[in-house]
């Protein structure tokens, strides 16, 4: 072989190689992002003719499915199409071919497309099956759904409900909703994306809010958890006790003399709480907010940009450390500038029900492929925030604020006993220059089966006459479903 025939035949050899090397790469390495590109018209048109997978809530009602809505040459096109309208349209999202995918819909995108692995699904299609998506079988329960925006009816707000053992989503409603259906009409996406009250955005796991005195659970925690205190820790909470050199009042400027740590949580007393914040200091607080979830995206199966950290807020958004400068006592007591979403408050809540160990939130039962072949999901655990004595501690001093305390009007329908704190934050923003109304809870108090973090906006009343309803009647929904 001459010279010049050698370089063009290791010159055709090169392109060859490197043909096949990027079409493998983009292939199998970059296939994921090119499937997600939203330029990449080719892919969404072949996913329209793929039926999706459905969707189902734990309690059996439908809530996404694919329709055909026409054929070319033989080949059907569907499109998504959401039963219960808008009582799922944040947890559950949408997909459409012009909107994009979001919540679940997007998480969950593979099994429901039925992409169990590129080259399996292009074997398939050679040899002439058509790609299917598997079913899904959500943990919400449509029930106490409707029950939570019942209760949120006229008021914006969030209501949150986790299975503390396990960390089932049972509950997650954000109001105002919007109807996914909608979606697909050009003008009417345009209008929920400029609306002022931002029905597109979910609550649950998107808006910050200020705790106000939910807080104090995890104050309680670290003062317990870090041995600094017991319950019957005396301090002076009278009105006025200067915190970080700047006198806090009590709710209605209250004295309450030298009182104990169950008393103060109670009678939710602020500058009891405030004291305990401040001796603490940065450290201690900042690594049990670390532990609860604060200051980094909660663990839930969902798209990370639909979930938003949970912590203290400086210049631009920016989360603080404990290196910066806090008012820590006012962030004891939900001050300062802590801002929390209420998924953050529910898991609060739960893993104080799950003696310590507080589990991963998670959407997803259980998958069934097209073959009818069903897989459960397995519980994880996130992290171990506290011993057994202390989450023990903490759901007495919790039982004694319904039995007694600033939740004492609330019940749970056919409960004995359950576990709550309430908040009240008052705020200075825009139009809504009112309060911010939460309840978190657990119930019964005793081998507790749901957990709950509720939030009501721009209310005048304090958070146990607002949020405290709606979440006593959710939780009592679910309890009644489980018996």
């Amino acid at each position: 072989m001459n010279a010049p025939i050698a370089r063009l035949f290791a010159l055709v050899l090169l392109l060859f190689v490197t043909i096949v090397g990027f079409t493998s790469y983009w292939t199998v390495v970059d296939a994921e992002e090119l499937r997600d590109n939203p330029e990449n018209r080719r892919l969404l048109l072949e996913e329209a003719q793929i039926e999706r997978g459905t969707i189902t809530t734990a309690d059996g009602e439908l809530v996404a499915e694919s329709v055909a809505v026409g054929s070319t040459e033989g080949e059907k096109f569907y499109e998504r199409e959401y039963p219960l309208g808008d009582l799922f349209g944040h947890p559950v999202g949408f997909y459409f071919l012009d909107r994009g995918r979001s919540g679940v819909e997007l998480f969950e995108d593979e099994q429901l497309a039925g992409r169990k692995a590129e080259f399996v699904t292009i074997l398939e299609q050679l040899e002439g099956q058509v790609q299917e998506g598997s079913d899904i079988t959500l943990t919400l329960n449509a029930e106490a759904q409707r029950v939570a925006f019942e209760g949120l009816a006229g008021r914006n707000g969030a209501v949150v409900a986790l299975d503390p053992s396990t960390g089932a989503i049972l509950v997650a409603a954000s109001n105002p909703p919007f109807d996914p259906n909608a979606i697909r009409d050009s003008e009417t996406f345009k209008a929920l994306n400029t609306n002022e009250e931002t029905p597109l955005v979910n609550r649950t796991t998107q808006s910050g809010y200020q705790p106000g005195s939910t807080m104090k659970i995890v104050t309680a925690t670290a003062a317990l958890d870090s041995g600094e205190f017991t319950p019957e820790t005396v301090l002076n909470a009278d009105s006025g006790v200067p915190i970080s050199g700047v006198p806090l009042a009590n709710s209605g400027d209250q004295d309450f003399g030298e009182i104990d740590m169950t008393t103060a949580l109670t009678n939710s007393v602020n500058t009891y709480w405030g004291q305990v914040g401040e001796q603490l200091g940065n450290e201690i607080m900042f690594e049990y907010m670390d532990r609860f979830g604060f200051n980094g995206a909660p663990p839930v199966e969902y798209p990370s940009e639909q979930l938003n950290a949970s912590g203290i807020r400086g210049e631009g958004g920016k989360l603080l450390g404990p290196e910066d400068s806090i008012d820590m006592g006012r962030v004891a007591i939900g001050q300062e500038r802590l801002l929390v979403t209420p998924i953050q408050m529910a898991m609060v809540a739960a893993t104080v029900a799950n003696g310590g160990e507080m589990m991963e939130p998670t959407f997803l039962q259980a998958v069934t492929d097209p073959d009818g072949r069903t897989t459960e999901e397995d519980p994880e655990v996130a992290a171990t925030v506290m011993s057994e004595e202390t989450a023990a501690t903490l759901t007495e001093m919790m039982t004694n604020v319904t039995r007694e305390g600033t939740a004492s009007g609330l019940t749970v329908a056919g409960v004995e006993e359950f576990a709550g704190k309430t908040g009240t934050a008052e705020v200075q923003a825009g139009d809504c220059a009112d309060n911010r109304g939460w309840f978190i809870s657990f119930a019964p108090t005793v081998d507790p089966q749901v957990a709950i973090a509720a939030v009501v906006e721009c209310t005048t009343g304090f958070g146990g006459e607002t949020a405290g309803p709606i979440a006593t009647d959710v939780m009592a929904s679910l309890l009644a479903q489980g018996e």
